[in-house]
């Protein structure tokens, strides 16, 4: 059986843009993990419960001295929102610093949809581009014996078949780091809307 030095060389040159989408995603992949590994060791759940307690108790003030210093993303976005609310709306102000702390989750996912899409048409046109020279070897009598077309579209094959492994590889990576995305936009929205609604009750009192 081949070894995968030996399948990548008969895969053909479109072996090498392959290999780049791979490398390109398990970098993409290892740097994700390792922000998220440092978020979590980031989060201040208490902090925050402060700082809604605080809102509550209509003391927006008191909010933004209890985030001093966090590095909780949640925190961070109240505090810049509540930081500028006397600028603009405290809807837009919320929403502005939502955006900011989101995008951070948002690295490199546009990256791995690209090489999810990417990789596999790269290996259909290896595919392509090899049954293409084999039946043209073919035609021109340059293979000793026509049977030998088999062992060409075998080898034509192994382009797509590296193509899709690389899509396999970042698909599942990018399933799961959207989840994450979307769950740190839960916890963003589920505090802003928190705030939204004491402040609001706030600016209604006589």
């Amino acid at each position: 059986m081949p070894d995968i030095k030996e399948l990548f060389i008969k895969g053909g040159p479109i072996m090498w843009p392959i290999l780049i989408c791979s490398i390109v995603a398990l970098t993409v992949v290892v740097e994700r993990v390792v922000f998220l590994l440092a978020e979590a060791a980031r989060r201040q759940r208490k902090v925050v419960d402060a700082m809604l307690d605080a809102v509550e108790q209509g003391d927006p003030d008191g909010a933004v001295k209890v985030a001093a210093g966090t590095r909780d993303f949640v925190a961070r976005t109240l505090c810049a929102a509540l930081s500028h609310r006397r600028e603009k709306s405290i809807s837009s102000a919320l929403l502005r610093a939502a955006e900011q702390e989101l995008a951070r989750y948002n690295r490199g996912l546009s990256t791995l949809d690209t090489i999810i899409t990417l990789a596999p048409l790269l290996g259909l046109l290896g595919t392509v581009t090899g049954m293409m020279h084999s039946f043209g070897m073919l035609q021109g009598g340059e293979l000793g014996e026509p049977t030998a077309i088999t062992g060409g579209i075998a080898e034509a094959l192994i382009a797509t078949a590296f193509g899709l492994g690389v899509a396999i590889m970042a698909l599942i990576p990018f399933n799961y780091l959207n989840s994450r995305l979307e769950l740190a936009r839960r916890e963003i929205q589920d505090a802003a809307a928190h705030v939204e609604i004491h402040l609001a009750q706030l600016t209604q009192k006589p």
